[in-house]
């Protein structure tokens, strides 16, 4: 069973509410019994406004105790009749306390039981009515903003997930570069492993925030092309352009990087002359980003060219971006495109 007050958790409910009593509380100087000539006696006046206040009091005790305890213990569990039988029984107990307060506050009519019941009937079946809605209407809400933090809390754990692949898939390949420098025996070796000491550093140290700066970003691509111009020389036709002027904006770190790692690794195996293009744009929060690289159609590779970590950031960006991203990828004569355009958070 659900306490009460335990939803009161913000001083802001707890305002809404009182000055929602507030208004009811006032209701006996709003609906109060007509006066002869506009006039009543004080002491008279003193008894109605004494009956009225506390008859008040249990009709909030009749909107919480339904609220909370009647409609989900006994409504909402599809028990009608018991829920019907229950009120009728609450009703007759409030009716025989107003029969106690009226001889408690002597009043000089008698006291009819039809009259009080008329009067009393109608707020009481107001409030229940009252506290069926709000039941519901809050149920509905609290189930909403479940849901909400439910895929909220699903996004970050497939984003986390998705980021913890694309480490290792990256690792992989900068290995793999390295190997051939070795076999080759050549004197880039440690001029590369300085360059992949850097992106580790990269990788350890700033991907673990949910936003970096994307001046980090280029320089961590920067890097990783470097590492492969080293690795192909000349043999590679490489045409870059990272070059940012707005450089405060904000991006998901290792989100652009799979991009050109596919265009190194499936751009550059069967060709004789292979050629890759680079480009990067920021302008008026707007990115725009697009990467070609020449292929062989027959390569039994390319079946695997959209492989783990271009799955992953196309996923990536559908989360985080949704429709503030435009993601086209064409395969056409040769080449082989990522078109990708984001609006990006300064």
């Amino acid at each position: 069973m659900k306490f009460p007050f335990k939803s009161f958790k913000t001083y802001q409910t707890i305002i809404i509410h009182l000055l929602v009593w507030a208004f009811v509380f006032s209701l006996p100087y709003i609906f109060s019994l007509q006066w002869e000539d506009g006039r009543m006696p004080a002491a008279y006046a003193r008894r109605i406004f004494i009956l009225n206040v506390v008859m008040n009091f249990f009709w909030v005790g009749t909107f919480y105790l339904n609220t909370y305890i009647l409609i989900p213990g006994i409504l909402f569990r599809k028990n009608i009749l018991s829920y019907v039988v229950v009120n009728i029984a609450l009703l007759f107990g409030i009716l025989l306390i107003n029969r106690l307060i009226f001889v408690w506050l002597q009043f000089d009519h008698p006291y009819f039981i039809s009259t009080a019941l008329l009067h009393n009937a109608v707020p009481f079946t107001f409030f229940v009515l009252i506290a069926i809605a709000f039941k519901s209407v809050s149920d509905r809400l609290e189930l909403e903003q479940k849901a909400k933090e439910r895929e909220s809390e699903n996004l970050k754990t497939e984003l986390a997930f998705l980021r913890s692949q694309i480490s290792p898939h990256f690792l992989l390949n900068v290995l793999n570069s390295m190997v051939a420098l070795i076999r080759l025996k050549s004197d880039k070796l440690e001029p590369t492993v300085l360059r992949l000491s850097s992106i580790l550093q990269y990788m350890l140290y700033e991907t673990n925030d949910e936003k970096v700066l994307l001046r980090s970003e280029v320089d961590y691509l920067n890097s990783y092309i470097e590492l492969q111009k080293m690795r192909f020389g000349d043999r590679l036709e490489l045409h870059v352009d990272l070059a940012i002027k707005e450089d405060w904006h904000v991006i998901e770190p290792m989100l652009l990087i799979p991009f050109v790692e596919n265009a190194f690794k499936h751009g550059t195996g069967m060709l004789e002359k292979p050629i890759i293009d680079i480009q990067l744009q920021v302008k008026d929060n707007h990115l725009s980003f697009v990467v070609k690289n020449k292929y062989v159609p027959d390569d039994t590779a390319k079946d695997h060219a959209r492989g783990i970590g271009l799955a992953n950031v196309e996923r990536r960006l559908d989360l985080l971006y949704g429709k503030n991203k435009d993601l086209r990828i064409t395969d056409e004569n040769g080449w082989y495109s990522v078109f990708l355009d984001l609006t990006l958070e300064p």
